[in-house]
């Protein structure tokens, strides 16, 4: 087996995890917004540097690897930023587009990605009238500034309608053409019942396409010119990875966070916790996701930009707080985010420039941070900056010591977290925490005790989770089709064209189908809850239907990848942890005291401490507060514990 390797793209930072026989290599790069093949590849080299002493084998990486998958923000963030294809909406005659923007939310988007580019066709028009109207239709969209179109019919046949038409208007308008227009059939894309959600999904899809489809293609060909083994994978928002050609846009969207939701649910299984809470701090953003017994907290209908789309999505919720966000105060005190620095100019201590305070500028004046260690060794933090930064911004308009500010400044941050944490979801006795991204360690102690928990988990390899928990990732492909007649017949056609159209699928990812785990559910939704049931024989429907349920096929495939094995946790034996230095932590103004640092790189299963204290690892750092104990786990997590009354 040749090795493995995850990439997460985020806004700021863009993360690399290796597997190469059983050993696990990772490291981190400063995202390139302008160019997001530049990160990629400089990852890649620094990844080699890793696994073999130099860049200049990067060739030598990507030929031994078996499979790169990737996720990536571009799509998140095209959205956001409303960069992508202008659209067009083609309905029938009649059609009440206001449908489509009954909430706030709705019309926003409608008007952002649509504008005014809608038109009509006549469904009752046969034969060259007929062909006109749909002529003329796309014309009139096209001479809008439309360069993409999605056609979506308020119909029971829908499909079918909408296939002869795409049809009509491929010969009409033939692809070898220059400047021809795409057209996307709703239908086709997601075999909805409720029309307005297909449309959704597919004007959604329809803007993420463009974007996404321009690097990944183009990140796709550059590592073919370095022989690459096999074609890049794109990790999807449910859980598994296809190649380019097989991933929908819109699955695309928040993937990033799903991978860090893939590792905690391998966490939550590992070490038996029955509720986890996951937090992941990136940069601009903390996404906040839960795992009950062992199974990731969904959506049947997942939601972009408060819109409902017609697939499932892990139910992860972002807040506009992270390691990068802008602190700023108004007449009620200090605020956090939404906006953020990013990577450039990033946090004022960066040194590129920035003129705004993060929390990463506060830990550091704080004395948690060592400027030379930061980033693994590689970005120097510079602490007089961050200092003229705070005392103009902060400090001085709220008339407070640089100790004072940065206490506030602290503890509004924690409170943002935590507040967050609590409106998306219920602390219990049983809850364990898990902090992960590169400042998902850093103040978690305290964002624990807001909330009044009494357990956390923080990964070893937690500031680059999310490219760790993409190594769990299937290749694999779902099919979702509705039933309109609810017999065994119909069921049976539909998983026969199902297992025709996934042969032809995973043939292309260069694997046969005999090679993979194939699932079949019916579900069932009944009075707005949905059931699945396992398909197990052909010659009865797996549960009773009424007439007016909604039946759907899924059909599933997946192949299973190499991917990590956890370690044994449990029987370790507890000892007193390495101290690898001591660092003056400011405890009042112009006071600083010191307390321990310990390096996770230098610590064996079972080491402990306790707080106040420092922990270190390459990429992430994290102040453990009086009244916790911290232990280094057989799978080399760390895991923190509140101490009881007495120090127990």
């Amino acid at each position: 087996m040749g090795k493995l390797v995850n990439i997460d793209n985020g806004g700021t930072l863009t993360d690399f995890c290796a597997l190469d026989n059983g050993k696990i290599y990772h490291t981190k790069t400063l995202t390139t917004p302008f160019d997001l093949s530049k990160c990629f590849f400089e990852g890649l080299k620094k990844l080699a540097k890793e696994i073999y002493g130099d860049e200049a084998d990067i060739d030598k990486l990507i030929q031994s690897t078996d499979y790169i998958r990737y996720s990536t923000t571009q799509g998140t963030n095209a959205l956001v930023e409303r960069k992508g294809p202008r659209l067009g909406l083609i309905v029938q005659c009649g059609s009440d587009v206001n449908k489509l923007c009954a909430k706030e939310n709705e019309s926003t988007l409608f008007q952002d990605l649509l504008d005014t580019r809608v038109a009509e066709i006549d469904l009752t028009l046969r034969g060259e009238a007929a062909e006109m109207n749909i002529v003329q239709a796309v014309n009139h969209i096209t001479s809008t500034g439309a360069n993409r179109i999605v056609l979506s019919l308020n119909k029971v046949d829908a499909k079918a309608l909408e296939t002869n038409i795409c049809q009509t208007i491929g010969r009409k308008f033939p692809s070898h053409l220059l400047g021809v227009v795409p057209v996307i059939s709703a239908s086709e894309l997601a075999d909805d019942p409720v029309y307005e959600r297909r449309t959704w999904t597919a004007l959604l899809n329809a803007f993420l396409h463009p974007p996404m489809e321009r690097f990944l293609y183009s990140a796709d060909h550059r590592l073919k010119d370095y022989k690459t083994k096999n074609p890049l994978l794109i990790f999807r928002n449910d859980g598994g990875s296809a190649r380019v050609a097989k991933t929908m846009a819109v699955k695309t969207y928040s993937s990033g966070p799903c991978g860090g939701m893939q590792g905690a649910k391998a966490l939550a299984i590992h070490y038996g916790f029955n509720h986890l809470i996951s937090y992941d701090v990136g940069g601009t953003t903390t996404d906040i996701g839960v795992i009950t017994d062992g199974a990731i907290n969904e959506r049947r209908r997942g939601i972009i930009e408060g819109i409902d789309i017609s697939f499932p999505m892990p139910n992860i919720y972002s807040a506009g707080v992270g390691g990068s966000s802008i602190i700023t105060t108004d007449e009620h005190g200090i605020c956090i985010g939404p906006q953020s620095v990013g990577a450039a100019p990033g946090p004022a201590c960066f040194g590129y420039g920035g003129k705004d305070a993060t929390i990463t500028d506060v830990f550091l004046l704080l004395g948690v941070f060592d400027p030379a260690r930061y980033f693994g060794g590689k970005l120097t933090l510079d602490a007089e900056r961050a200092l003229d930064v705070i005392t103009t911004t902060i400090a001085t308009p709220l008339a407070l010591s640089t100790f004072d500010a940065l206490e506030k400044m602290r503890d509004a941050w924690v409170q943002k977290i935590a507040s967050n944490i609590r409106h998306f979801t219920t602390i219990t006795p049983d809850t364990t925490l898990a902090g992960f991204g590169g400042a998902g360690a850093l103040a978690a102690t305290r964002v624990a005790d807001a909330l009044g928990a009494d357990r956390i988990i923080i990964p070893g390899l937690g500031a680059i989770f999310s490219a760790f928990g993409i190594g769990f990732s299937p290749l694999s492909q779902e099919y979702r089709t509705t039933l309109v007649d609810h017999d065994i017949d119909t069921l049976n056609g539909i998983i026969d064209t199902s297992g025709l159209r996934a042969s032809r699928d995973v043939f292309a990812e260069g694997i046969n189908i005999k090679e993979c785990t194939i699932e079949t559910y019916l579900l069932r939704l009944r009075d707005n809850t949905e059931e699945r049931f396992t398909i197990t024989q052909s010659e009865s429907l797996p549960c009773e239907l009424r007439e007016d349920d909604v039946a759907t096929l899924l059909y599933k495939t997946t192949k299973s990848i190499q991917n990590v094995q956890l370690s044994d946790v449990g029987n370790e034996s507890v000892h007193t942890a390495i101290v690898s230095e001591q660092r003056g932590l400011l405890v009042a103004e112009g006071d600083y005291r010191n307390v321990p640092v310990y390096r996770l790189e230098e610590q064996s299963a079972g080491a402990s401490a306790v707080g106040p204290a420092i922990i270190e690892e390459a990429f992430f750092t994290g102040f453990i507060d009086e009244s916790w104990q911290v232990t280094v786990t057989g799978n080399n997590d760390l895991l923190l514990e509140k101490l009881k009354a007495g120090g127990e």
